[in-house]
């Protein structure tokens, strides 16, 4: 029966630990706004250890908050929601004005520089299982331009 105890451990640690990959989050910022202005953009860099996919971002600063990309369509940059955003594993993906980014829309009150916005990101495997990473993000000056990588 002693045999049987480590055997136990492990299968219960394989189980038990998320089958999907860690999400780093690097650089995150969010534009800051006037008052009056409802929506404002949210940019960081993300990583995963595995093949992911950002699903879904919320906000307790925003009644609507979505994943977006700019694109040229017909010679004119347009910008969408789109439902996910692949993370190839290991790779960067930048979330940055003029590309990929956050919308934070209906905002809840003017976002100043110097606040802290809390998001909830939420992140899909290749199976769909989903799981959800807690970050406060820093409000930067309106005027502030994309931020070189170091």
């Amino acid at each position: 029966m002693s045999s049987k105890l480590p055997l136990m451990g492990l299968l219960f640690a394989l189980f038990a630990a998320p089958a999907w990959g860690q999400v780093t989050v690097a650089d995150a910022w969010i534009r800051g706004t006037v008052p009056g202005q409802m929506a404002t953009g949210a940019f960081m860099q993300l990583t995963s250890s595995t093949d992911t996919a950002l699903v879904g971002v919320a906000s307790p600063a925003a009644k609507v908050a979505e994943i977006h990309e700019m694109a040229m369509a017909g010679g004119v940059m347009k910008m969408r929601a789109i439902d996910k955003l692949a993370l190839p594993a290991g790779k960067a993906v930048e979330l940055q004005p003029g590309g990929y980014h956050l919308m934070l829309m209906q905002l809840v009150q003017p976002l100043k520089a110097g606040d802290s916005v809390p998001l909830t990101l939420t992140f899909a495997d290749r199976e769909g299982r989903k799981t959800t990473k807690e970050i406060k993000v820093p409000v930067r000056a309106l005027t502030t331009p994309a931020m070189p990588r170091h």
